[in-house]
């Protein structure tokens, strides 16, 4: 009979939680922002945790073709913030026909609130990442949820988290490399959104001068980018790079009218002189410029290095990116900054540009591993694909075990794109810093991805479902280990935005991160079992040393024809 009671006695207190928890739910409401009236939703996390969500609110009118965004109009009413808006204008992953619109520029905010309602809370803003081709703030949805919902790490970390839309593909990233289409349309994007995250997130509960920007892959790059501009003096005080800086190979376009000379011939533009050309060109259909963009599928694998088939990318246009990238780095030295990679990074391009190493049957040989070398040091010449195969098989010895030869291809590219590049954006800030901090980082817990080999560790885009909480939101789908390696990421990204210090703040951490710096050189180990000994120093400093002392000091393929010539 007492247990009875006493079991009543818990359902009652357990339901009076409950009510109470929905009762006492925390909500700014209906906000105030410059464009007019907005309104969210709440959404429960648990006892006396919400987080209030607010999708679609736009940061600039609808852009014009190869124009700067502009202010947004604003509008009469409160606007229903319930909905994700369309992404913009873009190829669909298998390169087949387009989605999204020329209506796009719109991002989304996260608010945590506990009992009261949130105030002066450090601000986090996300770029996405896609090659600068494609992608959206509420990309890859699983389960109805997307990758990028903020809900999770907004209220674990108690920050305000924002996702952001900006333009991509060749209406955000086409150029004639002068005034003429000066390019970078994306970027400005991204930094209008910034604009107006600053102006408005104090009426959300977010600190205007506290604001964290991160992102993955191109959405690093993007990260990189805006660090270095002159435009954004004062506007974030810290950023996060994930798999890409301004520096990788792939973030900047080389010949930038050579690609839309290309994309003109493709919309029927085939004026020879530039200005007709040009002037056809803003008059062509939106959605045939943007399949113009895509990449050939059908020419992809095997055929030399995938990254060059990634065209579209930012450019050096004397305005929003005035000069080569490595010379920027005097404008981010305000900056707090973390940055690292996956330690397979480059496996997916890997296993685009010599299949083979997915193979269970097939074997990679060593005339492969020079084949792909010599394709991405082509601008150096045969002598510079020599030398660096002689540094990648130096440990392979006579009989090399067929797994040790797959696995340094997919470490060549992981260096050559991703590894090697933010090793030189870590030691360029910690050389340029006055004040602000340097962390560097690798993640390297094992793929969950099937079917890829037994040495495949965190493949490209693999962090960001530890960082967005997804262990925790979707848990059928994950092992406690998992929710061990988000909370520890949630951790140290939330408390860099809050302190500038990923061991400081009020998220425990597993073990101290010490900061980078110019002849210090320490990086965290990222995974499910960290400990002191996840500090390590000196990041496989035999291949950065390679590529940014030997192989740099090479001459240029042309110069030594001739030269051979005399």
């Amino acid at each position: 009979m007492r247990k009875m009671r006493n079991m009543r006695k818990m359902i009652y207190l357990v339901l009076v939680g409950f009510c109470l928890s929905s009762a006492a739910a925390a909500k700014l409401g209906v906000v105030q922002t410059e464009g007019g009236p907005v309104e969210g939703l709440n959404v429960d996390m648990g006892f006396f945790r919400t987080v209030e969500v607010f999708k679609g609110v736009p940061f600039a009118d609808v852009p014009g073709m190869w124009e700067k965004p502009r202010p947004h109009p604003g509008w009469d009413g409160v606007l229903h913030a319930t909905k994700y808006r369309e992404r913009c204008l873009q190829v669909t992953l298998l390169q087949t026909k387009t989605r999204g619109s020329e209506d796009c520029l719109y991002l989304n905010i996260f608010v945590p609130h506990g009992l009261s309602v949130s105030t002066n809370l450090p601000v986090m803003v996300y770029l996405f990442g896609g090659a600068f081709l494609l992608g959206a703030s509420d990309d890859v949805e699983a389960l109805g949820e997307s990758l990028y919902d903020g809900k999770e790490m907004a209220d674990r970390g108690g920050v305000v988290v924002v996702t952001v839309n900006y333009r991509v593909g060749t209406l955000g990233f086409l150029s004639t490399g002068d005034e003429r289409l000066p390019g970078n349309y994306g970027l400005w994007d991204q930094h209008a959104a910034i604009s107006w995250v600053r102006r408005n997130i104090r009426a959300f509960g977010g600190n205007p001068d506290n604001i964290t920007i991160f992102g993955q892959s191109a959405g690093a790059a993007s990260v990189s980018f805006q660090m270095l501009s002159p435009y954004n003096k004062g506007l974030f005080r810290r950023a996060i790079t994930q798999g890409g800086v301004s520096l990788s190979p792939w973030a900047l376009q080389k010949n930038p009218m050579a690609l839309t000379k290309k994309i003109a011939r493709k919309v029927g533009c085939w004026q020879t002189e530039e200005d007709e050309m040009l002037t056809c060109l803003k008059t062509a259909d939106p959605v045939k410029l943007t399949m113009a963009g895509k990449i050939n599928l059908l020419n992809i694998f095997g055929k030399g290095p995938v990254m060059e088939l990634l065209e579209l990318a930012p450019v050096v246009d004397g305005d929003f990116i005035p000069d080569e990238p490595s010379k920027l780095f005097h404008n981010a030295a305000q900056f707090d900054y973390l940055a690292g990679v996956n330690s397979m990074d480059g496996h997916m391009f890997a296993g685009i540009d010599v299949p083979s190493i997915n193979s269970m049957k097939e074997t990679t040989t060593a005339e492969q591993v020079k084949g792909l070398l010599a394709g991405l040091t082509k601008e150096k010449g045969d002598a510079a694909a020599l030398s660096a195969f002689n540094v990648y098989s130096v440990h392979w010895g006579l009989a090399p075990d067929p797994a040790i030869v797959k696995k340094t291809v997919a470490d060549v590219e992981t260096d050559f794109l991703f590894l090697v590049p933010t090793q030189i954006a870590l030691q360029l800030h910690a050389n340029n810093t006055s004040g602000a901090r340097t962390y560097s980082y690798l993640f390297n817990m094992k793929t969950r991805i099937p079917g890829f080999p037994r040495w495949v560790e965190a493949e490209h885009a693999e962090d960001l479902q530890y960082l967005f909480g997804k262990p925790f939101s979707m848990p059928l789908l994950y092992f406690p280990r998992h929710r061990d390696l988000s909370g520890y990421m949630i951790a140290y990204w939330t408390n860099f935005a809050k302190t500038g210090d990923p061991s400081r703040g009020d998220n425990r951490v597993p073990v101290p991160w010490p900061a980078f710096t110019k002849f210090h050189h320490p990086y965290l180990i990222i995974n499910n079992s960290m400990s002191k000994s996840s500090v390590s120093y000196d990041l496989r400093s035999f291949y950065v040393k390679y590529w940014t002392q030997t192989y740099s000091q090479l001459p240029a393929a042309e110069r030594m024809e001739e030269e051979e010539k005399l």
